[in-house]
């Protein structure tokens, strides 16, 4: 129970005025994702050749999603927190993982989900990649807008790092 008050949740939760909804559709999101059938691509034969291509990108992604969540957790420390309004007792951090993407907790769940994709050739699962990357993008754009509130030098760590996608958004 501590570590939950620890994360902001209060007794007061159900009003969701700390982003509490946001959370609770977050693990509905990640839990149906994990029970999609998976609808295979249209029916053509692929080469093994292209197989084997396929599941070498989605093994360097699956990799890359382990260590931006990984990095991700080790770097932001204290302050963690599944709520997108930050903690009363957090840090800004813009180091580590963090100097290359602003949520790279999101960005490592949005790359897993394609790496999933990519790896069962699932137009099921390739849909519910995109659903998360929408549905983390939004979270995001919500919790920078109270990060902007508490953290006056928000704006420019805005300006230097991109939001899900290092180098590109």
């Amino acid at each position: 129970m501590k570590l939950l008050t620890d994360w902001g949740f209060s007794v007061n939760s159900w009003q969701g005025q700390r982003g509490e909804y946001w959370v609770f559709a977050q693990a509905a999101i990640i839990v149906s994702f994990m029970v999609l059938p998976v609808y295979p691509l249209p029916a053509r034969t692929l080469a093994l050749s292209t197989l084997y291509g396929l599941w070498a990108a989605a093994g360097v992604l699956g990799v890359l999603a382990l260590v931006l969540m990984a990095k991700g957790l080790l770097d932001l420390g204290r302050s963690l927190t599944p709520l997108p309004h930050p903690r009363d007792d957090a840090q800004l951090v813009q180091s580590g993982v963090y100097s290359l993407v602003r949520h790279p907790l999101y960005s490592g769940l949005i790359v897993a989900a394609l790496s999933w994709a990519l790896y069962q050739r699932s137009l099921s699962h390739l849909a519910g990649a995109i659903v998360i990357f929408v549905f983390f993008n939004a979270k995001a754009t919500l919790e920078e807008t109270w990060l902007r509130q508490k953290y006056p030098e928000y704006g420019a760590y805005q300006q230097r790092v991109k939001k899900l996608i290092p180098w590109l958004y």
